[in-house]
């Protein structure tokens, strides 16, 4: 390893550190870091999308390139947080990244099955054709990048920032909604499997962030769900009909309501019943550890500014 390489890996520990260290700028306002940390996950998310369209459905290449995606997304958020708001990313801390993706990703995946068991239940869930082993392989680095990328910052950013503004109750409705918002420009986008997705998703990924404080319960979540959907049962993602074929390729048909229709089984009433007994169970978890947090009142002392 040249001694350029060496430092960029000593660099990229660095960020993940939890060592405490002594601020040597002040700490901007909720409100900057939000608007900033906003702007540069754009720029993070632009990046790991032409990643993504580079990639194909190349297998190997989806694979190199969703890590890549994440890695430098992980990066970018630890080393954002160090510098604005003056302290370790502690919901990072790398200690608790394989207990929380497993269970997440674990969870996920169960969630999804059942939701699918209860379509199929009713006729709605069908495959064709023969299995493919590299389209699940394309889904699974494509998936990575994505749950990376849409966790820091719908999680990591938008509800942690909020919460300091508004609380936890506010930062769940803000982060659900415009995560909701943000599937409405896929190809067979609705504005019903929209609102599906900020009450399924937004709310559930949203309470597990608040439950555990760590982003790796979201992530594997979130992960969890969508290669189960897509690299597993091979059915439509978030209205995205342009996603690759997964190890199955399946086939919805029968009533929108159970379906999901061209939204895919996000949009089901199924999705949204199964996804909401986590999301009580994780915001009891989070009231019982304290963690959901009140809407910050200003102080008034009534005692006039001094002059």
């Amino acid at each position: 390893m040249s001694l350029r390489n060496a430092r960029a890996v000593r660099w990229v520990r660095h960020q993940f550190s939890q060592e405490p260290f002594e601020p040597t700028r002040r700490v901007w306002p909720a409100g900057v870091r939000l608007a900033v940390m906003v702007g540069l996950f754009v720029l993070v998310t632009g990046i790991a999308a032409g990643m993504r369209a580079l990639a194909g459905e190349n297998p190997v290449l989806s694979l190199l390139f969703g890590a890549a995606a994440a890695m430098l997304a992980l990066t970018v958020y630890a080393a954002a947080v160090r510098l604005l708001e003056q302290r370790p990313a502690s919901e990072l801390d790398t200690s608790a990244a394989g207990s929380g993706l497993r269970l997440g990703t674990l969870g996920g995946v169960g969630l999804f099955v059942a939701t699918l068991a209860l379509i199929a239940l009713f006729g709605g869930y069908d495959t064709k054709g023969g299995v493919s082993v590299g389209g699940a392989v394309t889904v699974l680095g494509m998936m990575a990048g994505v749950a990376v990328v849409e966790e820091l910052l719908f999680r990591g950013i938008v509800f942690r920032l909020v919460e300091d503004l508004a609380g936890t109750r506010g930062a769940l409705v803000v982060s659900g909604v415009l995560f909701g918002a943000l599937h409405l420009v896929n190809s067979g986008a609705t504005v019903w499997g929209a609102l599906a997705i900020a009450v399924e998703a937004g709310l559930m990924l949203g309470a597990a962030y608040a439950a555990t404080r760590t982003l790796w319960l979201p992530i594997g979540l979130h992960f969890g769900w969508n290669f189960a959907l897509s690299g597993v049962f091979g059915v439509t993602v978030s209205g995205n009909e342009d996603m690759p074929t997964g190890l199955l390729h399946g086939t919805l048909s029968g009533p929108t309501a159970i379906t999901g229709g061209d939204f895919g089984p996000e949009a089901s009433i199924f999705a949204i019943l199964v996804c909401t007994i986590p999301t009580i169970l994780l915001l009891r978890t989070a009231k019982r550890r304290g963690r959901l947090h009140p809407r910050r009142r200003p102080s008034t002392t009534g005692t006039p500014a001094a002059s």
